[in-house]
């Protein structure tokens, strides 16, 4: 049994093209495995689902001891818990991931801010922090109206793999699709490009 979480990030749901993209990769991922036959898909819409922003109350409950949490703090810590589970039980991370000035959504920070937990999700040893959600790959759908892979531009790659690895997930894919903005010729081309990119990491 494959378990495989599926973040779309953008404010247009299901309707952007790097949830769809995501869509896709998670459907060919089915084909391969006999109709999905073994494999169970968890979708997390955080713009239908938007995960609060960090708050001074959030982090002070994340750090009380369960014993000592008002009923407040258990709500918080019981909604961190949720997105956690779901990561946990995940073989596979799958990311639908627009740009937007540069930077990633405010609702996937949100939901980082949310699932990064000390003695949870990642310990403090002597030689450093380690993750504790290993052993998952993840494959992450990255869609921009310009061209910023491979540049200074691009501040999300950088970043997002960072934090996954922050917290165990070190195996991690990016497809791009960039030039969307840059009119039909250039978004036909690109697309086309990440979707032969998912026939070949599906296969």
């Amino acid at each position: 049994m494959t378990t495989i979480l599926q973040l779309n990030t953008s404010l247009f749901g299901d309707g952007s093209q790097s949830s769809r993209l995501a869509t896709e990769f998670v459907d060919a991922l089915r084909r391969a495995s006999r109709g999905g036959s073994g494999i169970t898909v968890i979708r997390r819409d955080l713009s239908a689902q938007p995960v609060p922003h960090l708050t001074a109350e959030r982090f002070r409950a994340f750090g009380t001891a369960a014993g000592e949490r008002t009923p407040e703090q258990q709500r918080f810590v019981a909604e961190s818990d949720e997105l956690i589970d779901e990561l946990r039980r995940a073989d596979v991370v799958v990311i639908g991931l627009p740009m937007y000035n540069f930077g990633t959504p405010s609702t996937l920070k949100a939901y980082f801010d949310h699932v990064a937990r000390a003695g949870v999700t990642f310990r403090y040893t002597a030689n450093g922090p380690v993750g504790l959600l290993t052993g998952k790959t993840a494959y992450v759908f990255a869609t921009r109206g310009g061209r910023h892979a491979g540049t200074p531009r691009d501040l999300q790659t950088a970043y997002v793999r960072q934090f996954l690895g922050f917290i165990g997930i070190d195996d991690v894919e990016f497809v791009y699709a960039e030039g969307l903005a840059l009119g039909a010729d250039h978004r036909e081309a690109a697309l086309g490009t990440a979707t032969t990119r998912i026939a070949e990491l599906a296969a």
